[in-house]
């Protein structure tokens, strides 16, 4: 089917805080407004942001682990946010998540074995060798050995819990996999290992990523596009090599700013901005970065900035550096289009030129 594999359309959330008949108005946490974006088939699609801006909301709203206040997620052109339980099973198939913590997300009381092969049992029946040949198989695929299949969570380190973690969402072969802070809770070492794990197996299988971190040196190393969120909405979507060269909007500027950077010699850009992320409860009226921005303007305090088209292709959402109907800055919505993925030829040729083992 042509077209994205993944696209987001205007994907809302708001939890309300209690409830009652004699409340005119309930106060709702804001923790995603508006967001839209796509993946194409083998691209990876990192989400970035301070925490709380919304990226692990998003995580649960594509994988319908909650329901959207608004919006839609399509998935090969079905929107699988209206879904109901029956249909929306079957569906399941085509996007599996690899969550953050692998001390957590694995089930005690269940072997390596038995958790890997637990996804494809809620599908179709197996027999005990086809289980442990399934087994088997997705353990060598994420680099361990099938001996490791009869060993319990508590018997495995981080690193290996993880890998397992990633064997039981390839085992029903998926289309699209949802990795939220997927190394953060890894040693540096143990980081790497299951980065390069992720690239390999996406070249070998085809497989789409969208990957949530909040440690830019891991974007950077596998991103192919980075959404950068504030305050639950994209301020700012660009090639990656793009985004770190030259960060358009100021709050972009700030995470990049705010990064470390292991060369001394290497420049950096200006002192961070200072403050705290405003409440999702009472968010700023306009631009919500406006009480932290050095470049706000009166125009920032009152509307909210759209997110416009750059000459390079990115979408920045900021009255000053993208003011709305400027056409110094407007490029047509093409295939190099952030929202509209470039070809995955491209993808391999930009990662290979970036990883090195």
């Amino acid at each position: 089917m042509s077209g994205p594999l993944l696209k987001v359309e205007n994907l809302t959330k708001h939890y309300p805080l209690g409830s009652g008949i004699f409340k005119k108005t309930i106060p709702v946490i804001r923790a995603v407004e508006d967001v839209s974006f796509s993946v194409e088939a083998g691209e990876t699609l990192c989400i970035v942001g301070e925490s709380g801006c919304g990226k692990s909301t998003v995580a649960r709203l594509l994988m319908r682990l909650v329901e959207p206040t608004g919006g839609r997620v399509l998935i090969d052109g079905t929107d699988i946010a209206g879904l109901k339980k029956d249909a929306l099973h079957a569906w399941r198939r085509r996007m599996q998540m690899v969550f953050q913590d692998p001390y957590s997300s694995l089930n005690p009381r269940l072997t390596a074995g038995q958790i890997i092969t637990e996804p494809v049992e809620n599908f179709e029946r197996l027999g005990r060798r086809q289980r442990q040949a399934l087994a088997a198989d997705l353990l060598r695929n994420v680099g361990m050995s099938p001996e490791m299949m009869h060993r319990l969570p508590s018997e495995l380190s981080g690193g290996q819990r993880q890998r397992v973690g990633i064997a039981r969402a390839l085992a029903l072969r998926p289309s699209l996999i949802i990795a939220d802070e997927a190394v953060s809770a890894l040693d540096v070492s143990v980081q790497a290992q299951i980065l390069n794990l992720l690239l390999d197996l996406q070249q070998q299988m085809g497989i789409s990523f969208v990957f949530i971190s909040h440690d830019l040196g891991v974007v950077e190393y596998i991103g192919r596009r980075v959404a950068v969120m504030y305050l639950g909405r994209i301020v700012e979507l660009a090639q990656c090599e793009a985004l770190f060269a030259k960060p358009v909007h100021p709050y972009t500027e700030a995470l990049i700013a705010a990064a470390p950077v292991p060369d001394p010699t290497r420049a950096r850009l200006a002192t961070p901005v200072e403050g705290e992320v405003p409440s999702p409860i009472n968010p700023p009226t306009g631009c919500a970065f406006h009480p932290r921005c050095p470049l706000a303007v009166e125009r920032c305090r009152i509307d909210v900035p759209p997110l416009v088209p750059m000459a390079d292709g990115r979408v920045v959402a900021c009255h000053v550096r993208a003011p709305a109907g400027d056409a110094r800055h407007l490029a047509p919505v093409t295939g190099d289009h952030p929202l509209y993925p470039v070809a995955m030829s491209d993808t391999l040729s930009i990662r290979a030129s970036r990883v090195h083992r």
